[in-house]
């Protein structure tokens, strides 16, 4: 007989989120775990490693032939402007600069000096961004990334002609969780599909029990299911769509709560 997610539901009380802590005190997390009396604690599962000087130059990249630079974090700025102090580059005050948010554009006085310089940030997603980036289609696009990312904001400036370069900047692998191989959550929370291979890269053996495994996104839904892992919660829901959201649909079911 096939197991079912409602088979599998049993009462929560702690949760495990595979990212950073939130800083803000406002964090969804931090409501959710107040109001249902839970154990929430986070753990990246991943972390990013740069690409050293020597590295880079086998991608034969000329970053000062470009006009523009696309930044969707602030891990981005830190390695692109590392890799810019080991190859002995300094950026033109004419260089523009395209950040995913307002968060990202604002690190960037940590490099330079903004009011000095163009620069132009979303509101919060890729979406905004590519609204913006839509209106310079005569710029010379570098995009620093990850050697996992997402496809959107290369596929998009593919499919709409612009003249762009990937760089890849830094390497994403996976954290150390030994000191995890004993300690049980109720619930596992997921947003990446690197976060599912951590997992098995730092437990060969994982087996998930009466674990619950939440993934955020379609590619870590999947790779929940490949890993031969059963997803009892996923998200984004039409009635709930962040992680948070998925969750607490979850604990009101699986705690008996109206």
């Amino acid at each position: 007989m096939t197991e079912t997610a409602t088979d599998r539901m049993r009462k929560v009380k702690s949760i495990l989120v595979a990212q950073e802590a939130p800083t803000d005190v406002n964090s969804p997390y931090l409501k959710l775990a107040e109001k249902y009396n839970l154990k929430i604690d986070f753990r990246p599962f991943i972390q990013v490693e740069p690409v050293p000087a020597k590295e880079f130059r086998k991608q034969k990249v000329e970053i000062m032939q470009h006009t523009a630079i696309i930044f969707t974090s602030r891990n981005a700025v830190d390695h692109f402007f590392a890799l810019c102090v080991e190859l002995k580059l300094e950026m033109p005050p004419e260089m523009k600069y395209f950040c995913i948010s307002d968060q990202t554009s604002n690190y960037l006085q940590k490099y330079i000096v903004i009011r000095k310089r163009k620069i132009f940030a979303g509101l919060k997603d890729t979406k905004d961004l590519l609204e913006i980036i839509k209106k310079h289609k005569n710029e010379k696009f570098l995009f620093p990334c990850s050697d996992i990312r997402k496809n959107d904001i290369p596929d998009f400036l593919k499919e709409n002609g612009f003249t762009f370069t990937e760089a890849i900047i830094n390497h994403t692998v996976a954290a150390n969780l030994n000191d995890l191989k004993n300690v049980f959550y109720d619930i596992l929370a997921f947003f990446s599909p690197s976060g599912i291979n951590s997992l098995f890269v730092n437990f060969p053996e994982y087996k998930q029990n009466n674990t619950r495994l939440a993934a955020f996104g379609p590619t870590t839904a999947k790779a929940v299911k490949d890993a031969g892992l059963f997803l009892d919660i996923e998200a984004p829901l039409p009635n709930a769509p962040s992680m948070t959201g998925a969750l607490e649909l979850y604990i009101k079911k699986a705690n008996g709560i109206k």
